[in-house]
């Protein structure tokens, strides 16, 4: 369902949970440039009017989802503020394509991605968090994530054939996955 070409190992969870606040701080700035992304689509692709109401609406949920992440982060006391990023979002964008349309369908695949990986990590999170009221947030958006990643495939398909869409994305999938083994220190959602 998440067209991922690994999982997360469990050495992942372990670090994520006894650095929670990190995570959450992370959370949130991913939550913002996910709003980001979404308005960036519809400012450099208005001759797409099929991705404009989607796109719009998509950038508004990930804006109210930064907006409770927030709120999680201030009933813990941690302070909203810079953060040195995880080079994960930058490594997949490099591997956007030149020209058109294989730039915008490389650009959705990997928003696609990003909302699978999320996904999956928000599903352990739920699962394991010591906090009844975490596992209950992260289950929530859970669900947000999952619909968010295909919305990107659907649009995806708006622009190229369902075969050549299949195919890029089987391959940015391992590409993320070899993201992914290689981890990142300190740990982030997707590290």
């Amino acid at each position: 369902m998440l067209n991922l070409a690994s999982t997360t190992a469990g050495s992942w969870l372990d670090r994520a949970l006894a650095d929670f606040d990190a995570i959450l701080l992370d959370h949130a700035h991913c939550e913002r440039k996910a709003a980001g992304t979404a308005l960036k689509l519809l400012f450099q692709y208005p001759d797409r009017p099929f991705l404009q109401a989607p796109v719009a609406e998509l950038a508004r949920e990930e804006l109210a989802h930064f907006k409770l992440v927030l709120a999680r982060l201030e009933t813990r006391g941690v302070a909203f503020g810079r953060q040195r990023p995880s080079a994960y979002a930058g490594r997949l964008k490099a591997l956007v394509r030149d020209g058109e349309p294989h730039r915008l369908v490389d650009l959705l695949l990997i928003s696609a991605l990003i909302e699978a990986r999320s996904c999956e990590r928000f599903q352990l999170l739920a699962a394991h968090h010591p906090e009844a009221a975490f596992r209950d947030f992260y289950a929530g958006l859970h669900a947000a994530e999952a619909r968010h990643h295909g919305l990107y495939l659907q649009l995806a398909e708006g622009v190229s054939t369902e075969a050549q869409v299949r195919a890029r994305l089987a391959q940015l999938a391992r590409d993320e996955a070899e993201i992914i083994a290689e981890g990142n220190d300190p740990v982030r959602l997707h590290s």
